[in-house]
């Protein structure tokens, strides 16, 4: 879909975000200029900015992409619109229309189930324009302010329009009941027909007429104040398809009462019980429909109500409480046990364990002492803390993932392209359809030929369900997304969701993916008559002056132990081999063989226990004191305890399994060995991780890639699908498609099983809405009638439309029973 610029729009300012010299100028000029319909671009390196000339049939989205494909960005904002009125797919093509033809914007994504659109836009378009566009086409648009607010205006109005719904549903089906009763009844009941007309005669047809008139006109009344400004705008969607059959049926009955000369001899049939329950059993699936969509939200409505209300914070020196919306960066809050922490901070006094389970997927709740960051919406369990408030209102992470969650269930996947194609003709197509039907038995048909007419036209107006084909996918994505936050499975756009099940193997970054990303001392295995805490007192105060990861582990480890250090009274980092310091009078040095043998220590008598250590994937260390070898140490990074189970629960799922590292060989393929690795790649150094990324794609296919830190960002940035530890940094986490809250290798499979899971589901849908369409539009057409004599009333084609959606509901709903393949918590 694209957004055609007018005559007035010819001229563009487009702001242009990461140019830094003239050579970045003619790079953004170059690929605008190749845009078909540009007449001249200027672009300002100052200003940051570029001025295009564009044609009259130029589009704004393409130049924008030329732009961002020459590596630079056009900074957007992100507006989330609330939209009213909205019942099947063809209204939301239109609502994307009308958003997409806005002058700004980039991007907009309407959703069905949550009767909302994502829309991005330049940063000179306003909320207003946005709402005025939807209002140009017949809908009510309103901003999404806050998470909270949005939360309870848009329970509010579900709830209001559910009441709606049930009182025009319960007054059409009183109102039809009786109608139903005597006219169908009539028809089965020998004698019945004959004892009603010569009872009531002309009078029981004007009871009809009343009964019918209310029906169509009072709880019927919403189908006309949608469905006919949309036929006088020529873009009819499902509610024009119930007016045109109900308003048919009724007035060709009314007709028939009140004026039957005008009709054709022995066509003056009474249709009014059809077009009473055509309303009442569509308002029905309306209503079966609106309870299971308020269904599928569920997730995003728990995550929601873990927010606190309130917040005990300290002002003047004492904790009084108050409004969440009040507490700033800073404030000093304290939490009592069983209360809901309110916002993001880090404990300042106190300790306790804090349940975790919605942010997270862990079952156990985690320990909290003095320093410890806290989340806003968790549980405080057992103790009380204070802590300072770090994080608040949108910044929080509580509210980040909602925001996260939202994106993901408003997204469209790339399987929906093809419904968005269908949906687009379907309509008109329904229309054209039960006009020939109309003409086809109105020339050819059987006695009375019009009235045939009418009921097979109504009855292909009626069954056709775009709205079936419209929830088919957005609902799945919903439920699917919904169940993936309570496992701590974040998918943070809506092609992840469908492109992770095609995955054929994942790459794992190692450290602080595999492994804690904590080097410890694991072994230290003393040569020569030391004391033992003498000499680790001694090496880990010669290691105190060096920044390397395994001078941390030797710190640590003396830490744990109360080992008291000296101040070193010279320390040398010798680059490739080790340090050299001097601690107390004596000369320490600690390093790999190849400073030993600098040294002239002769260390071949313990290459056995070196290469055993080598072989458990730890690194082995030579300390000498005083020129003579002291100790043997051995240093590793621990495997997290979830990791083996987590590799077997991918190769269970059939994926092949790599690993990806900057350690050596031999230390890789040891670590690979124990965890049953398919593929390493081990001495990789930091920006080598994009090659080895493109590697391995082109080798096995659809590649996920899992990391954490810092520089796996441009890896991350490069796999088709990017998964992101969520204990990680915040630049890879920005640079991932997935984010796994907890940490836990293990969120990969149940984000691969999930991605499975919600796809086949999708499918499912679609084929039904498709299968349903396509198979029951020429029965109602009367196709079989030639061969069976089988026609399909009106009414059961009110009925089956009803149904179709529910029944795309429910299927969509069964994915909040999916079982993780590995769970959080459970034992490899």
């Amino acid at each position: 879909m694209r957004a055609e610029l007018q005559n007035e729009d010819a001229h563009l300012h487009i702001p242009i975000e990461g140019m830094s010299c003239a050579s970045c100028v003619r790079r953004v000029e170059t690929a605008i200029a190749r845009v078909p319909g540009v007449v001249k671009a200027s672009v300002n390196l100052a200003a940051e900015a570029a001025e295009v000339e564009i044609a009259p049939t130029g589009d704004r989205s393409s130049v924008i992409a030329a732009i961002r494909s020459a590596g630079y960005e056009v900074p957007q904002d992100s507006v989330i619109l609330e939209i009213d009125g909205m019942t099947c797919a063809s209204c939301v093509r239109r609502v994307e229309q009308a958003l997409l033809a806005v002058p700004g914007v980039t991007g907009a994504s309407v959703n069905l189930a949550t009767e909302s659109a994502s829309v991005h836009t330049e940063r000179n378009v306003t909320a207003k324009t946005l709402q005025d566009a939807v209002a140009s086409i017949g809908y009510d648009a309103r901003v999404k302010d806050n998470v909270r607010s949005a939360a309870e205006h848009g329970a509010r109005k579900k709830e209001i329009e559910f009441s709606r719904l049930k009182r025009d549903f319960l007054t059409a089906a009183v109102l039809t009941l009786p109608l139903f009763l005597l006219e169908m009844g009539s028809h089965f009941i020998p004698g019945m027909h004959g004892w009603l007309g010569g009872t009531f005669g002309h009078a029981l047809y004007i009871f009809y007429f009343v009964l019918a008139t209310i029906v169509q006109f009072g709880p019927g009344l919403r189908f006309y104040r949608k469905g006919v400004p949309s036929l006088i705008r020529l873009t009819p969607d499902m509610d024009s398809l119930v007016v045109l059959g109900s308003t048919a049926a009724w007035a060709y009955s009314t007709v028939a009462v009140f004026a039957p000369g005008v009709l054709p001899a022995g066509t003056a049939n009474i249709y009014f019980e059809a077009s009473a329950v055509i309303i009442t059993l569509i308002l029905m699936g309306r209503l079966l429909e609106a309870r299971a969509k308020g269904r599928t939200g569920e997730a995003i409505k728990r995550l929601m109500n873990l927010q606190a209300k309130t917040a005990r914070v300290e002002r003047d020196g004492e904790f009084i409480e108050t409004e969440l919306d009040a507490v700033v960066v800073g404030d000093v809050i304290r939490v009592r046990p069983g209360e809901s922490i309110p916002v993001d901070g880090e404990i300042l006094t106190g300790s306790s364990f804090v349940d975790e389970a919605m942010i997270s997927g862990e079952a156990a709740p985690v320990s909290k002492g003095e320093g410890d960051e806290v989340i806003g919406g968790t549980i405080n369990k057992t103790g009380s803390f204070t802590y300072r408030a770090t994080k608040i209102g949108a910044d929080t992470v509580l509210a980040q993932i909602i925001k996260m969650v939202e994106t993901a269930q408003g997204a469209k996947l790339p399987i929906q392209a093809m419904v968005d194609r269908v949906t687009a003709w379907f309509v008109p197509a329904v229309m054209a359809a039960a006009l020939a039907t109309f003409l086809v038995w109105l020339i050819f048909g059987p006695e009375p030929a019009l009235g045939f007419a009418v009921v097979n036209a109504v009855a292909v107006l009626i069954i056709a369900c775009p709205c079936a084909m419209g929830l088919a996918t957005p609902t799945s994505i919903m439920v699917g997304t919904g169940r993936a936050a309570e496992l701590g499975v974040l998918f943070r756009n809506g092609d992840a969701l469908q492109s992770l099940r095609s995955t054929g193997i994942v790459a794992l970054d190692k450290t602080g993916t595999i492994t804690l990303g904590r080097p410890a001392l694991t072994d230290f295995e003393i040569v020569a008559e030391h004391d033992r805490p003498r000499l680790l007192s001694l090496i880990a105060s010669a290691e105190a002056g060096s920044e390397h990861p395994v001078a941390e582990a030797i710190l640590e480890a003396a830490r744990k132990e109360d080992i008291p250090l000296n101040q070193a009274e010279t320390f040398n980092a010798i680059a490739g081999f080790g340090i050299e310091a001097m601690i107390d009078g004596q000369n320490v040095n600690i390093g790999a063989d190849r400073l030993m043998e600098k040294l002239g220590i002769d260390v071949s008598p313990y290459a056995d226990v070196v290469a055993k250590l080598a072989g458990e994937a730890k690194t082995p260390l030579y300390a000498a004191v005083n020129g003579k070898l002291a100790a043997i140490l051995a240093v590793a990074d621990p495997i997290k305890p979830s990791s083996p189970a987590a590799i077997d629960a991918l190769h269970k799922l059939g994926l092949k399994v790599a690993m990806v590292t900057g350690d050596n060989r031999h230390t890789a393929k040891a670590i690979a060995s124990r965890l049953g690795i398919d593929e390493v790649l081990s001495e990789v150094l930091p920006d080598g991780k994009v090659d080895a990324v493109k590697r391995l794609r082109e080798e096995h296919g659809v590649l996920a890639f899992v990391g954490d830190g810092i520089n796996d960002a441009p890896a991350l940035a490069e796999a088709d699908i990017g998964i992101a530890i969520g204990t990680g940094t915040d630049i890879a986490i920005e640079s991932a498609d997935v984010v796994l809250m907890s940490g836990d290798l293990r969120g990969v499979a149940n984000a691969l099983g999930l991605s499975q899971a919600t796809i086949k589901n999708i499918r499912q849908n679609l084929f039904w809405a498709f299968a349903y369409n396509a198979s029951l539009i020429p029965v109602a057409a009367g196709l079989l009638y030639p061969v069976t004599g089988t026609l399909l009333s009106p009414m059961l084609a009110a009925g089956a439309m009803a149904l179709s959606s529910v029944f795309v509901l429910g299927n969509a709903l069964r994915l909040k029973r999916y079982e993780a393949p590995l769970a959080a918590g459970e034992r490899p």
